[in-house]
Protein backbone atom coordinates (compact mmCIF):
# COMPACT_ATOMS: atom_id res chain seq x y z
CA UNK A 1 0.00 0.00 0.00
CA UNK A 2 1.39 3.39 -1.03
CA UNK A 3 0.12 6.12 1.26
CA UNK A 4 -0.16 9.80 0.42
CA UNK A 5 2.23 11.51 2.85
CA UNK A 6 1.43 15.19 2.97
CA UNK A 7 2.76 18.38 4.51
CA UNK A 8 0.26 20.18 6.71
CA UNK A 9 0.18 23.85 5.73
CA UNK A 10 -0.43 24.80 9.36
CA UNK A 11 3.19 23.83 10.05
CA UNK A 12 3.88 27.39 8.87
CA UNK A 13 1.59 29.01 11.46
CA UNK A 14 4.44 31.15 12.85
CA UNK A 15 6.03 31.95 9.48
CA UNK A 16 4.38 35.33 8.92
CA UNK A 17 5.28 36.54 12.43
CA UNK A 18 8.96 35.73 11.96
CA UNK A 19 8.85 32.47 13.94
CA UNK A 20 8.19 34.50 17.09
CA UNK A 21 4.54 33.83 17.89
CA UNK A 22 3.82 35.19 21.36
CA UNK A 23 0.09 35.73 20.93
CA UNK A 24 -1.03 32.15 20.43
CA UNK A 25 -2.46 30.35 17.42
CA UNK A 26 -4.81 33.18 16.49
CA UNK A 27 -1.91 35.56 16.01
CA UNK A 28 -0.28 33.32 13.43
CA UNK A 29 -3.56 32.47 11.72
CA UNK A 30 -4.58 36.12 11.39
CA UNK A 31 -1.13 37.15 10.14
CA UNK A 32 -1.18 34.41 7.51
CA UNK A 33 -4.63 35.36 6.25
CA UNK A 34 -3.64 39.02 6.01
CA UNK A 35 -0.49 38.06 4.08
CA UNK A 36 -2.10 35.71 1.57
CA UNK A 37 -5.47 37.39 1.01
CA UNK A 38 -4.44 40.24 -1.40
CA UNK A 39 -4.91 38.92 -4.91
CA UNK A 40 -2.16 41.17 -6.31
CA UNK A 41 0.51 39.25 -4.38
CA UNK A 42 -1.22 35.90 -3.94
CA UNK A 43 0.49 34.02 -6.76
CA UNK A 44 4.00 34.95 -5.64
CA UNK A 45 3.33 34.28 -1.97
CA UNK A 46 1.43 31.03 -2.47
CA UNK A 47 4.13 29.86 -4.89
CA UNK A 48 6.77 30.38 -2.18
CA UNK A 49 4.89 28.04 0.17
CA UNK A 50 4.23 25.35 -2.43
CA UNK A 51 7.82 25.49 -3.67
CA UNK A 52 9.08 25.02 -0.11
CA UNK A 53 6.77 22.06 0.43
CA UNK A 54 8.11 20.46 -2.75
CA UNK A 55 11.71 21.22 -1.76
CA UNK A 56 11.14 19.37 1.52
CA UNK A 57 10.28 16.23 -0.43
CA UNK A 58 6.47 16.27 -0.38
CA UNK A 59 4.12 15.86 -3.32
CA UNK A 60 1.02 16.45 -1.18
CA UNK A 61 0.05 19.50 0.87
CA UNK A 62 -2.93 19.76 3.17
CA UNK A 63 -4.19 23.23 2.34
CA UNK A 64 -4.40 25.28 5.53
CA UNK A 65 -7.36 27.63 5.34
CA UNK A 66 -5.22 30.60 6.45
CA UNK A 67 -3.36 30.26 3.15
CA UNK A 68 -6.59 30.20 1.14
CA UNK A 69 -9.81 30.68 3.09
CA UNK A 70 -13.21 29.82 1.70
CA UNK A 71 -14.61 33.08 3.14
CA UNK A 72 -12.42 35.26 0.89
CA UNK A 73 -11.19 32.99 -1.88
CA UNK A 74 -12.31 34.47 -5.21
CA UNK A 75 -12.43 32.52 -8.48
CA UNK A 76 -9.11 34.24 -9.33
CA UNK A 77 -7.52 33.04 -6.08
CA UNK A 78 -8.68 29.49 -6.76
CA UNK A 79 -7.56 29.48 -10.39
CA UNK A 80 -4.17 30.82 -9.34
CA UNK A 81 -3.80 28.22 -6.59
CA UNK A 82 -4.62 25.41 -9.04
CA UNK A 83 -2.08 26.79 -11.52
CA UNK A 84 0.66 26.95 -8.87
CA UNK A 85 -0.09 23.48 -7.52
CA UNK A 86 0.03 22.06 -11.05
CA UNK A 87 3.34 23.80 -11.79
CA UNK A 88 4.96 22.14 -8.77
CA UNK A 89 3.05 18.86 -9.16
CA UNK A 90 1.65 19.09 -5.63
CA UNK A 91 -1.76 17.62 -4.80
CA UNK A 92 -4.17 18.69 -2.06
CA UNK A 93 -5.54 15.57 -0.35
CA UNK A 94 -7.34 17.52 2.39
CA UNK A 95 -8.36 20.99 3.46
CA UNK A 96 -7.13 21.68 7.01
CA UNK A 97 -8.78 24.17 9.32
CA UNK A 98 -12.20 25.04 10.67
CA UNK A 99 -15.22 24.76 8.42
CA UNK A 100 -17.56 27.34 9.85
CA UNK A 101 -20.70 27.37 11.91
CA UNK A 102 -23.33 28.19 9.26
CA UNK A 103 -24.65 26.37 6.22
CA UNK A 104 -23.23 29.02 3.90
CA UNK A 105 -19.75 28.72 5.41
CA UNK A 106 -19.77 24.93 5.31
CA UNK A 107 -20.92 24.88 1.70
CA UNK A 108 -18.18 27.34 0.74
CA UNK A 109 -15.58 25.10 2.42
CA UNK A 110 -16.90 22.11 0.47
CA UNK A 111 -16.81 24.07 -2.78
CA UNK A 112 -13.18 25.05 -2.17
CA UNK A 113 -12.21 21.44 -1.41
CA UNK A 114 -13.97 20.26 -4.57
CA UNK A 115 -12.30 22.93 -6.71
CA UNK A 116 -8.83 21.96 -5.49
CA UNK A 117 -9.36 18.21 -5.83
CA UNK A 118 -9.37 17.44 -2.10
CA UNK A 119 -11.39 14.48 -0.88
CA UNK A 120 -11.57 15.30 2.85
CA UNK A 121 -12.20 18.31 5.05
CA UNK A 122 -9.92 17.54 8.00
CA UNK A 123 -10.26 19.84 10.96
CA UNK A 124 -12.46 21.50 13.53
CA UNK A 125 -16.24 21.42 13.73
CA UNK A 126 -16.40 24.85 15.36
CA UNK A 127 -20.16 25.09 15.04
CA UNK A 128 -20.80 21.46 16.09
CA UNK A 129 -22.76 21.14 12.85
CA UNK A 130 -22.22 17.37 12.76
CA UNK A 131 -24.61 17.29 15.70
CA UNK A 132 -26.88 20.29 15.17
CA UNK A 133 -27.38 20.15 11.38
CA UNK A 134 -26.33 16.63 10.45
CA UNK A 135 -28.66 16.10 7.50
CA UNK A 136 -27.43 19.27 5.81
CA UNK A 137 -23.79 18.39 6.46
CA UNK A 138 -24.09 14.87 5.07
CA UNK A 139 -26.17 16.02 2.12
CA UNK A 140 -23.66 18.71 1.17
CA UNK A 141 -20.75 16.29 1.53
CA UNK A 142 -22.58 13.83 -0.71
CA UNK A 143 -23.22 16.55 -3.30
CA UNK A 144 -19.51 17.37 -3.52
CA UNK A 145 -18.39 13.76 -3.00
CA UNK A 146 -16.43 14.62 0.13
CA UNK A 147 -15.96 13.33 3.63
CA UNK A 148 -15.30 15.37 6.72
CA UNK A 149 -12.81 14.19 9.32
CA UNK A 150 -13.37 15.96 12.62
CA UNK A 151 -10.31 16.44 14.78
CA UNK A 152 -10.29 15.47 18.44
CA UNK A 153 -10.81 18.97 19.80
CA UNK A 154 -11.98 19.04 22.57
CA UNK A 155 -12.71 15.30 22.66
CA UNK A 156 -10.29 13.53 25.00
CA UNK A 157 -10.93 9.91 24.09
CA UNK A 158 -12.06 7.80 21.15
CA UNK A 159 -15.40 7.22 22.89
CA UNK A 160 -16.02 10.97 23.09
CA UNK A 161 -15.10 11.30 19.43
CA UNK A 162 -17.55 8.60 18.38
CA UNK A 163 -20.25 10.28 20.44
CA UNK A 164 -19.67 13.45 18.42
CA UNK A 165 -19.43 11.97 14.92
CA UNK A 166 -21.98 9.16 15.32
CA UNK A 167 -21.58 5.45 15.89
CA UNK A 168 -22.02 4.31 12.28
CA UNK A 169 -18.61 4.03 10.54
CA UNK A 170 -17.97 4.36 6.84
CA UNK A 171 -20.22 7.34 6.18
CA UNK A 172 -19.57 10.93 5.18
CA UNK A 173 -18.69 12.03 8.73
CA UNK A 174 -15.59 10.51 10.31
CA UNK A 175 -12.60 11.65 12.31
CA UNK A 176 -9.22 13.14 11.51
CA UNK A 177 -7.04 11.66 14.21
CA UNK A 178 -4.66 14.24 15.67
CA UNK A 179 -2.16 12.07 17.52
CA UNK A 180 -0.66 15.06 19.30
CA UNK A 181 -3.92 16.16 20.85
CA UNK A 182 -4.56 12.65 22.17
CA UNK A 183 -1.10 12.93 23.74
CA UNK A 184 -2.00 16.28 25.28
CA UNK A 185 -5.10 14.69 26.80
CA UNK A 186 -3.08 11.74 28.13
CA UNK A 187 -4.78 9.20 25.86
CA UNK A 188 -2.84 6.61 23.87
CA UNK A 189 -3.13 7.77 20.25
CA UNK A 190 -2.38 4.32 18.81
CA UNK A 191 -5.12 2.83 20.98
CA UNK A 192 -7.47 5.58 19.79
CA UNK A 193 -6.75 4.68 16.16
CA UNK A 194 -7.51 1.02 16.78
CA UNK A 195 -10.71 1.87 18.64
CA UNK A 196 -11.88 4.36 16.00
CA UNK A 197 -11.09 1.90 13.18
CA UNK A 198 -13.28 2.61 10.13
CA UNK A 199 -14.22 6.05 11.50
CA UNK A 200 -10.71 7.31 10.61
CA UNK A 201 -10.75 9.29 7.35
CA UNK A 202 -7.61 11.41 7.84
CA UNK A 203 -4.58 11.46 10.12
CA UNK A 204 -2.55 14.36 11.47
CA UNK A 205 0.59 12.60 12.69
CA UNK A 206 2.17 14.69 15.42
CA UNK A 207 4.39 14.32 18.48
CA UNK A 208 4.35 16.56 21.56
CA UNK A 209 6.82 17.05 24.39
CA UNK A 210 4.58 16.62 27.42
CA UNK A 211 1.08 15.64 28.51
CA UNK A 212 -1.14 18.58 29.40
CA UNK A 213 0.62 20.87 26.93
CA UNK A 214 0.75 21.12 23.15
CA UNK A 215 4.38 21.84 22.34
CA UNK A 216 5.00 19.92 19.11
CA UNK A 217 8.32 18.29 18.31
CA UNK A 218 10.12 15.97 15.92
CA UNK A 219 8.88 12.37 15.94
CA UNK A 220 10.61 10.46 18.73
CA UNK A 221 11.44 13.51 20.83
CA UNK A 222 8.09 13.51 22.61
CA UNK A 223 5.58 11.28 24.37
CA UNK A 224 3.33 10.15 21.51
CA UNK A 225 3.90 6.54 20.35
CA UNK A 226 4.12 7.67 16.74
CA UNK A 227 5.55 4.45 15.31
CA UNK A 228 2.84 2.42 17.03
CA UNK A 229 0.28 4.82 15.54
CA UNK A 230 1.60 3.87 12.10
CA UNK A 231 1.28 0.17 13.00
CA UNK A 232 -2.26 0.83 14.17
CA UNK A 233 -3.15 2.44 10.83
CA UNK A 234 -1.94 -0.70 9.08
CA UNK A 235 -3.85 -2.86 11.56
CA UNK A 236 -7.17 -1.17 10.76
CA UNK A 237 -6.54 -1.18 7.00
CA UNK A 238 -6.41 2.59 6.72
CA UNK A 239 -5.51 3.76 3.20
CA UNK A 240 -6.11 7.51 3.38
CA UNK A 241 -3.70 10.45 3.57
CA UNK A 242 -1.21 10.84 6.42
CA UNK A 243 -0.40 14.46 7.17
CA UNK A 244 2.81 15.33 9.03
CA UNK A 245 2.06 18.14 11.48
CA UNK A 246 4.63 20.04 13.55
CA UNK A 247 3.91 23.71 14.28
CA UNK A 248 6.37 25.25 16.76
CA UNK A 249 5.83 28.88 17.70
CA UNK A 250 9.49 29.96 17.89
CA UNK A 251 11.41 28.35 15.01
CA UNK A 252 11.11 27.04 11.47
CA UNK A 253 10.41 23.29 11.70
CA UNK A 254 11.36 22.51 8.07
CA UNK A 255 14.48 20.44 8.78
CA UNK A 256 12.70 18.44 11.51
CA UNK A 257 9.73 17.82 9.24
CA UNK A 258 12.06 16.30 6.64
CA UNK A 259 13.33 13.91 9.35
CA UNK A 260 9.73 13.10 10.30
CA UNK A 261 8.91 12.32 6.68
CA UNK A 262 11.92 10.04 6.38
CA UNK A 263 10.99 8.25 9.61
CA UNK A 264 7.41 7.76 8.44
CA UNK A 265 8.53 6.45 5.06
CA UNK A 266 10.83 3.97 6.81
CA UNK A 267 8.10 2.75 9.13
CA UNK A 268 5.64 2.31 6.27
CA UNK A 269 8.28 0.41 4.31
CA UNK A 270 8.85 -1.91 7.28
CA UNK A 271 5.10 -2.46 7.60
CA UNK A 272 4.82 -3.29 3.91
CA UNK A 273 7.70 -5.77 4.19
Amino acid sequence: MEYVISFNGANFVAREVGWHMTGGWGQGNDAAEAYFRPIATFEQRFSEVVAEVRRLGFTGMDLWTAHLHYSWATPEHIATAKKVLAEYDVSVPTIAGSFGSTREQFRSACQLAHDLGASVLAGIDSGRMAETDRDYVTGTLREFDLRVGLENHPERTSAEMIEHIGAEPGGRIGTAVDTGWYGTQGYDAAQAIRELDAHVVAVHLKDIRAQGEHDTCRFGDGIVPVQDCVRALTDIGYTGPISIEHEPYTYNPASEIVVCREMLESWLSEQAG
